[in-house]
C-alpha cells in the first residue's frame, strides 16, 4: 500500500505544483492560484491556465534516472480531438522541486504519486459526469482548472463551521463546457486517516476502489 504521505503528495501537492493533469503536447501542469508572482521557468497560455512547455530534464540535484512517459487521461480537452495528458515522474518530480514541495518526498516515490495522482482526477472527472447527465447539447469537455488549495469553498465552510467537519486537504475549480456554454465545478477532496493503511497503489487510473481515504466532493 503506499504510504499516506504519498496520497497526500499525489492530491495536495498535486494542486500547489502540478495543478492535476496537464495538456498533451503542452504543459507540465504547474498553474495554481496564488498571492505570490510566478516564479522560475514556467510561462503560462493563457487561453488554458498551462504551461507552454513541458519540463522533462532531470532537476537539480536528482540523483535517480525517472521516467517522461505520460499516461492519456479519457478527459476530453476543450476544442481538439485529444484527451488531457497527465505528468510524467519527471515533470511532476520537477514541479515539486521547482514549487518547494519536495521536502520529505523521495525522487523514487513517483510513480506512486503519479498512478494516485491520475486516478484521483480520473475519480473527478467521474464526479463531474454525473452532474452533466442532466444537461443537454454536446459531450463536455474540460476547459481548463485551477488548483487552489488555500481556498476554502462556501459547502467545506458550511461543513467545518457548522457540522464539525474536518478541513479538505486540497480544492480545484474545474471549467467544463458543452459548446459554448460554459461551468464550473469546485471540487473538495476529503481524507480519512481512519481508512488510509487501507490505501492501496491504483493498478490502473480507474481503480478508485484502491484510494479508499479519499472522498471526492464535486459540485
Amino acid at each position: 500500500m503506499p504510504p499516506t504521505h504519498l496520497l497526500r503528495y499525489a492530491s495536495a501537492a498535486a494542486a500547489a505544483a502540478t495543478a492535476s493533469a496537464a495538456r498533451i503536447t503542452k504543459a507540465d501542469g504547474c498553474p495554481i492560484k496564488s498571492n505570490k508572482p510566478q516564479q522560475g521557468g514556467c510561462p503560462i497560455k493563457g487561453s488554458n491556465n498551462m504551461p507552454a512547455t513541458p519540463q522533462q530534464a532531470k532537476a537539480p540535484g536528482q540523483t535517480t534516472t525517472l521516467d517522461t512517459k505520460r499516461e492519456a487521461s479519457t478527459i476530453p480537452q476543450k476544442g481538439g480531438q485529444n484527451t488531457w495528458q497527465y505528468p510524467s515522474p519527471q515533470m511532476f518530480w520537477n514541479a515539486l522541486v521547482r514549487k518547494d514541495k519536495a521536502d520529505g518526498a523521495e525522487e523514487d516515490d513517483m510513480e506512486t504519486v503519479v498512478a494516485v495522482h491520475n486516478t484521483m482526477n480520473e475519480a473527478t472527472w467521474a464526479k463531474i459526469l454525473e452532474w452533466e447527465k442532466l444537461r443537454e447539447g454536446p459531450p463536455p469537455e474540460l476547459v481548463r482548472f485551477t488548483g487552489r488549495p488555500h481556498d476554502l469553498s462556501p459547502k467545506a465552510l458550511l461543513k467545518i463551521y457548522v457540522f464539525g467537519h474536518p478541513k479538505p486537504f486540497d480544492r480545484h475549480d474545474w471549467v467544463v463546457s458543452r459548446g459554448e456554454e460554459e461551468r464550473r465545478y469546485v471540487i473538495d477532496y476529503y481524507s480519512d486517516e481512519g481508512l488510509a493503511s487501507k490505501d492501496e497503489r491504483p493498478r490502473t487510473m480507474h481503480d478508485y476502489a484502491a484510494l479508499k481515504s479519499i472522498a471526492v466532493d464535486a459540485r
